[in-house]
Formats: C-alpha cells, structure tokens, sequence
C-alpha cells in the first residue's frame, strides 16, 4: 500500500510487520496451554483410544482398520489446515468481544469448540464408518486450530527469540500424550470417559490464551482479495520462486513420515512380538506404552528447551536438525535389530532426545523460510500438509510392511528415512 499522502510505500499494519519485542511468560505460558490441550485431543486417541476403541470392534482387521481411520484423518487435516490458515489470514477487525477482535483467536477458539465436539461423538461410535467419520471431522476442526495457534510465533516472536518459545511451544507435543495417556489408562479408564475429559481439556486450555493474550487485527486495506482461484492456489508456493521453503517442506515431511512409521503401531509391537504381558504378568501392552510415553517424554522436554536456547545462541538451526533426525535414525535401528522390553526403552531415549530438538528448531528454521508475512497462517498450514499427510503415507507403507517382513523391515525404512530428513535440510540456503 501507499500513503496516500506522501504517496511513498506505507508501513505494514502490526498485524503484518516484524516482531521486535520479546514475549514474555505470560504470553508463553497461554499458548503452550492451548498447545497442550489440542496435541492431548489429537495424539492420544491415535496412541490409545482408537487402537482400543477398534481392538473392540474389530479384532481380526484391526491393523486395516486403525491405518483406514489415522490416514482418512491425515487426509483432513492435510486439506483442512491451508484452507483455515488463508481464512484467517483474511480475517479483519470487528469482532465486537475483547480479544475475539483479531484474526487468529476467534479461530482458535471455534475451531477448539468443534473439534471437542466431534470427540465427544466419536467416543459413543460402535463401527468402523463411524469412528471413521468422527476422526475426519475430529481432524479437519482440530488442525483448523493449529493453523491458527502456529501462525501465533511468526506473528509476534521476534527471530532472535523463536527457537526457544517454539522450544516451550513445541514441548506440550509430547507432554500432551504422556498426560492425555496417563488420564485414559489410569484414570478415566472407561473409553467413553476417555474421550470425554479430552475433549473438556481441549476447550478449556484454550480460553487462557484467546481471552488474555493480544491478537493483532488485520487493516482492512491490507487484506488480500479473496477468490476461489485463489483460494485453491493456497495449496501451493513456487518451489523455484521459494526453494528454502521447499527445502524446509521436504525434510519436514520426511522427518515426520519416520514418526508416523515408527510410532503407529507401537502398542501392537508390545502386545505381539515383545510380548509384553508375559514379561510383566498383571500388567497390559497399554501400561508398557505409559512407561515409553513417559521416558520419551522426559527426554524430549529437556532437549526441546535446552535445543531452542543453544539454537537461539550460536544462531545455527541446520547442525541441530541433522544431530535430531540421526538421533531418530538410531531410535529405528536399535528396534530393527532388536525387539526387546529394553531396546524399547534404548528407542524411546533416544527417539525423546532427536525429536525434543528438532521440534524447536525446525519450527524456529521454517518461521525464517515463509514466503509471505501476509499468508504466514496459510504458509505455516502448507508446512503442516508435510506433518499430517505423512501419517496417512506412514499407515499405508506400514501396515505392508509389517505383513510382509515384520517389524524389523518396518522399523528399518523408518531409519531410512529419518537420515534422509536430517540431510535434505542441508539444502536451504537462507538459514545457518
């Protein structure tokens, strides 16, 4: 835009200009809340509440069963996710309560409401068409609101200080499975009850940070022109015009294809061929799972903080990523070549230490690559495609593999293409 007056380039509005001022705690705390809310909604049922819900209904085909409904729900959120992002995007002022007046929370917010709601439903579905139906729609709503919730860094942290917010930010991915599990396994132990205190969790976790937190609102002039040509083309950035953002995409994908392969039937690799019941008599392959959740989860809390303050520092994001994704590979290897209760424990150490790391670095490496400030929830929504999709990749490439060559083959190409991600980030060139 120009100034009307002067008729020189105007500045952009604040909901479009560089960040230069720190967050501070408060502003930290309210979105790692909201984070940890929606990542408890979103992993733990695919981890524990799904595998069980269909273990019930269908026990012969639960495998075809549980990679039929992750990767429909990939599929949703692959699509769901650019479409919100470039809405709210275009989301001007005048929201007539406090906060709502911006254009992320009011999203956030309907986007939480909706996704409790298709998870209060799932948990009542006896089918497989219905638990089906109720995770796309579960998906769609659910990543609506990470479209939102991840365009809050590039929005308001500073370059200098992204790493280790998205440390903070990026922690409540694990520590929300480990807490989502330990609620479902020991204490809301009906699957109904399960789903519902998520579901609540979900919702509430998220008013602290759209109630208290600012939320820029757009200037009308700065808003672009909406079409659905051009809402179609938000599925898509120029690889040649963008390489780094390309670059960042790829490995992205890549890195997140392993943690699908790696963790999808993790419960199953218990019960089947560790044989976990026999190890431990009185206990379930679910209590097995609790224990590796919360030694991962350890583990990537440490070095998620620890990875965004070092990578803040030293200004470097590509060592750390390469160092996660290798740390990832190894994970893959121990269980490719042993399939023990303690090579299990060895894999969650060191999947907790790659994954930690690479969480808040490559979030913080990605924020640098967008193309656009103006298109950063829609951006941000494309990078997310190559987090979710992967998970409908990772059920189709696994449930072969695994009939075919058992675990070791999987876990294999899991490290395989763990090492490719940490080594295609070499490749962009605008970031240290």
């Amino acid at each position: 835009m120009a100034d009307q007056i002067t008729g020189e380039p105007s500045a952009p509005s604040r909901a479009l200009a560089e960040p230069t001022t720190r967050v501070r705690r408060r502003w930290i705390t309210g979105l790692s809340l909201a984070s940890l809310g929606m990542w408890m909604a979103s992993l733990t049922p695919l981890q524990v509440l799904i595998p069980i819900q269909l273990q019930d209904i269908t026990p012969r085909h639960k495998i075809a069963a549980l990679a039929l409904v992750s990767g429909l729900g990939a599929i949703a959120s692959g699509l769901a996710t650019p479409l919100a992002g470039a809405l709210s995007d275009r989301t001007t002022g005048g929201f007539p309560i406090g906060r709502l007046r911006g254009r992320r929370h009011r999203w956030t917010l309907a986007m939480a409401l909706l996704a409790a709601a298709s998870l209060a439903v799932l948990a009542r579905q006896a089918s497989v068409a219905g638990v089906a139906v109720l995770w796309v729609l579960f998906s769609a709503f659910q990543n609506g609101e990470y479209a939102s919730l991840s365009a809050a860094i590039p929005d308001h942290v500073p370059v200098r200080q992204r790493a280790t917010v998205a440390g903070w930010v990026g922690m409540p991915q694990a520590l929300g499975l480990v807490v989502g599990a330990v609620l479902v396994i020991d204490v809301f132990t009906k699957l109904v009850s399960g789903y519902d205190v998520l579901a609540v969790l979900l919702a509430v976790l998220t008013l602290p940070f759209v109630l208290l937190t600012p939320d820029h609102p757009l200037d009308a002039a700065d808003r672009p022109r909406f079409s659905w040509a051009q809402l179609a083309r938000s599925y898509w950035v120029n690889p040649r015009e963008y390489p780094d953002f390309a670059w960042a995409w790829v490995t992205r994908f890549l890195v997140s294809l392993a943690i699908a392969m790696g963790t999808l039937y993790l419960l199953y690799f218990l019960r089947d061929q560790v044989h976990y019941t026999r190890l431990f008599p009185g206990q379930t392959a679910q209590d097995g799972l609790l224990i590796l959740i919360v030694i991962y989860t350890v583990c990537v809390v440490v070095t998620a903080v620890v990875g965004g303050v070092v990578s803040d520092r030293i200004g470097k994001r590509k060592m750390i990523v390469t160092v996660s994704g290798a740390l990832i590979g190894v994970a893959a290897v121990l269980l490719t070549v042993a399939e023990t209760w303690h090579a299990a424990i060895g894999a969650a150490v060191l999947f907790g230490m790659g994954f930690g790391s690479y969480l808040a670095v490559d979030q913080a490496l990605i924020t640098q690559v967008l193309p656009a400030a103006r298109d950063r929830a829609k951006d941000l929504g494309i990078i997310n495609i190559a987090i979710v999709c992967p998970s409908a990749i990772g059920a189709l490439l696994a449930a072969p593999l695994v009939s075919l060559g058992g675990y070791p083959t999987l876990f294999a190409a899991t490290a395989v293409v763990a090492v490719a991600g940490s080594v295609f980030v070499w490749k962009i060139k605008s970031v240290p």
